[in-house]
């Protein structure tokens, strides 16, 4: 008599015993599938990168007039529009290379040496910033949601808004600096799969070393996009270097998952060299290739230095390269002997607690129809709800980088301390809370991340879920209106004594 799956006990486990979750494989690891709603991903951060936009584009006209360091980078721009380089006057000195200003020269292109012309880069590349941040976390936590998150922290930042709408350089490396990191995690996924393939087709023995991953054209882009964030200032080599250096560990530790026996030894024999390459050679030529004005210029600043110093060293480099090389020599002495007192200054430390933030613009002398004290203020300053938590965040992300050797926090500590970390060098310099520009995409990251956390796994039960869900919707909303409540000190408005006196929190802010 055949037996029926009632009446055998183990014809009831079967099924179960099926569906129960695996543990992940190494392919498994190795592969880490994308979300498939690549369609709708783009619509949604798309859409969030033209509010960012239009948000940053409303009275960027105003004021007219230059403000700030304005007064270096706009005229400069337009020299190089007329020119193709920085005209030598004899009594400035060109201390930056020339990218940022070639962007903000675009602008003034498009719409005349005014402010609009100015600024209208400025706000491109914090709208660019936005969508880049948000699709980089999407990359990293294979969320959507987080991703978004990610992007609308960044849009309501204060600091990061104002630099938007100011033609100063240091927003431009926010996009080329987030642009390469993004290459380089979507070369650590390429290159992962396609370590995947190589195992489970069993077409090429791993060995000792493992195979040789073939051509990598996303961590050339790195390269190519990290130069471009040297040539808008230097701080952009830390970020080469520190991410550099992080692809690598990367490498390995695909070539380990894999299953390779001596994945250090692979990592040096098959991945080094391509990677000194794309990300030492590369970035070096984009730079360059930035200072093809310069090299064509006749009264660019030291262009013939070498010339009419022909008793120096390596006479047989060409003159031009011995004379770039020894402007980058008085550029580089310029900055690190840069001491001198500023109002506005501040010391990295104070940078994540908005300790002492910029005015750049206000006009005294303003009163109201009856008399009253009317005052416009234009204050870089990040969002306190969002800065107040960048400390806790970081803390966190050291936390999960230790105790579950998260990636993912690592990545982002990496960026933290190429952005804000490689300041407290040369505490003697002369600084500015607006030199955290092309870091802050990493602090709204490790808060992110955290938020991540605190919305808990997909295997968690609802009712956890919909708290985290609760608790991060509550934090962007707090964001959001505290964005708000300062939106008149970052653009300028009119306020009364009273309700500008409202807004400054700290004594070091006025």
């Amino acid at each position: 008599m055949a037996v029926t799956a009632a009446e055998h006990p183990s014809a009831t486990i079967a099924p179960t015993a099926q569906v129960e979750p695996r543990p992940p494989s190494r392919l498994d690891r190795l592969r880490g599938a994308m979300p498939e709603d690549r369609l709708t991903s783009w619509l949604l951060i798309g859409g969030l990168g033209v509010v960012a936009l239009v948000l940053r584009l409303v009275r960027i006209r105003y004021p007219g007039d230059l403000i700030f360091d304005e007064a270096y980078y706009p005229p400069e721009g337009a020299e190089i529009l007329r020119l193709g380089y920085e005209y030598n006057r004899g009594y400035t000195f060109i201390v930056h290379p020339p990218l940022g200003k070639w962007c903000i020269a675009l602008g003034e292109y498009l719409f005349g040496y005014n402010s609009l012309g100015w600024r209208f880069p400025s706000a491109l590349a914090g709208a660019i910033s936005v969508v880049l941040v948000a699709r980089i976390v999407r990359r990293m936590t294979r969320s959507t949601f987080l991703g978004l998150i990610a992007g609308a922290l960044l849009t309501f930042d204060g600091l990061s808004f104002v630099l938007s709408r100011t033609g100063l350089l240091d927003i431009f490396l926010q996009p080329f600096v987030l642009a390469g990191f993004g290459c380089l995690l979507i070369d650590r996924d390429r290159y992962r799969a396609r370590l995947a393939e190589i195992v489970s087709t069993g077409d090429s023995p791993l060995g000792t070393v493992g195979p040789r991953a073939g051509p990598r054209g996303w961590r050339l882009s790195a390269g190519l996009l990290f130069g471009l964030a040297c040539s808008v200032k230097w701080s952009g080599v830390y970020f080469l270097v520190g991410f550099a250096i992080l692809s690598l560990v990367w490498d390995r530790a695909a070539r380990k998952s894999a299953g390779v026996s001596r994945p250090t030894r692979g990592a040096a024999l098959r991945d080094l060299p391509g990677a000194a390459w794309a990300l030492g050679v590369v970035p070096v030529l984009a730079y360059l290739a930035t200072w093809i004005g310069w090299f064509r210029g006749e009264t660019s600043q030291g262009r013939h230095w070498a010339e009419l110093n022909p008793e120096t060293s390596w006479p047989f480099v060409p003159d031009a390269l011995r004379s770039l090389w020894h402007m980058h020599g008085e550029m580089l002495t310029f900055h690190s002997g840069l001491a001198s007192s500023h109002p506005w200054e501040s010391k990295p430390w104070s940078w994540l607690v908005d300790g002492r933030p910029v005015l750049l613009w206000n006009p005294q002398g303003l009163t109201d129809d009856g008399g009253g004290q009317i005052v416009r203020y234009i204050l870089m300053v990040g969002t306190p709800a969002l800065w107040f938590a960048f400390a806790p965040a970081m803390l966190w992300m050291v936390w999960r980088m230790l105790a579950h050797r998260d990636w993912r926090a690592a990545a982002v500590l990496v960026g933290i301390s190429a952005g804000w970390l490689s300041w407290f060098v040369n505490l003697e310099r002369t600084m500015f809370i607006f030199y955290m520009a092309p870091v802050l995409p990493f602090f709204v990251m490790a808060v992110t991340l955290t938020l991540g956390d605190v919305l808990g796994r997909a295997r968690d039960t609802v009712v956890r879920r919909q708290l985290g869900l609760g608790a991060i919707s509550l934090y962007v909303a707090l964001v959001v209106l505290n964005f708000a409540y300062f939106y008149p000190i970052l653009t300028g408005l009119p306020l009364s004594y009273d309700d500008w006196l409202a807004r400054m929190w700290f004594s070091s802010w006025f």
